[in-house]
């Protein structure tokens, strides 16, 4: 079920019962359970997979959503690393397809550093990347690391530049759902010398419950052309300096 719901974003508790052939109080049972995992969020008559002010969507999901515009955007971030640097990624989708661009890549001698899992075994392998796994508490809805260690393991170093995301951004802040991955971004770009935000154009406009950080925070802001005219004058009014990467440039 949980599968179901993360592949289509949301469904409705009747269309479950009917795909599963279980009566309606059992679907409503399980998805209370999904719930307080923290897989899905409720609404009423059925649940869905996608973020909200309050909920991070689970990372199976995030995995899927936006893949074309997160690629667009790595693009540019990796003609941003030169070899021999040290480069941070945060446990974001977004920064998994620059490490899926490290991977691919010629751009080494390069040290890597990240708390996301998903990154960790997709570099563990790869020659020419000096790979620093960051450790803490195992968050398995986030695919990461976290906590107090991870924030003291980041405070530990000095890289050259940091590569993160965030849920959402609105009237020059950068805003996350969740207060534990707050504190982790916060660590990771204030131990970089050089900070860029990567974007996909669904995250512009949109707040959530804990502000991480202005936007002045950040060197660059990196988002796809799917961004509308509205989302990109909120960026220049608040001086936010950014560029638009064009989905599937192909170079």
């Amino acid at each position: 079920m949980a599968e179901q719901v993360l592949a289509d974003g949301s469904a409705t508790a009747a269309e479950l019962a009917e795909r599963f052939g279980v009566s309606l109080m059992t679907i409503h049972r399980d998805l209370d359970e999904l719930e307080r995992q923290g897989i899905v969020r409720k609404f009423r008559g059925g649940v869905t997979a996608q973020p909200s002010g309050v909920f991070e969507s689970n990372v199976q999901y995030r995995l899927k959503s936006m893949r074309p515009q997160k690629a667009a955007v790595a693009e540019r971030a990796l003609k941003l690393i030169e070899p021999g640097m040290a480069v941070l990624l945060d446990d974001s989708t977004s920064a998994l397809e620059i490490a899926r661009g490290l991977r691919l890549g010629e751009i080494t001698p390069l040290t890597v550093v990240t708390n996301f899992l998903e990154a960790i075994n997709l570099l563990a392998d790869r020659r020419g990347i000096h790979l620093m796994a960051l450790g803490g508490d195992y968050d398995p809805l986030h695919s990461s690391f976290l906590g107090v260690s991870c924030v003291e393991a980041v405070q530990s170093l000095r890289v050259d530049v940091c590569f993160a995301s965030t849920s959402a951004v609105f009237g020059g802040h950068a805003y996350h759902q969740e207060q534990h991955i707050v504190s982790v971004k916060r660590a990771m770009l204030d131990s970089a010398a050089r900070n860029i935000l990567l974007l996909d154009h669904t995250k512009l406009g949109r707040v959530a419950l804990h502000r991480v950080v202005p936007l002045s925070r950040f060197d660059l802001v990196l988002v796809d052309d799917g961004a509308s005219a509205e989302a990109l004058r909120d960026l220049d009014e608040h001086k936010v300096p950014y560029e638009v990467c064009a989905t599937g440039s192909g170079g």
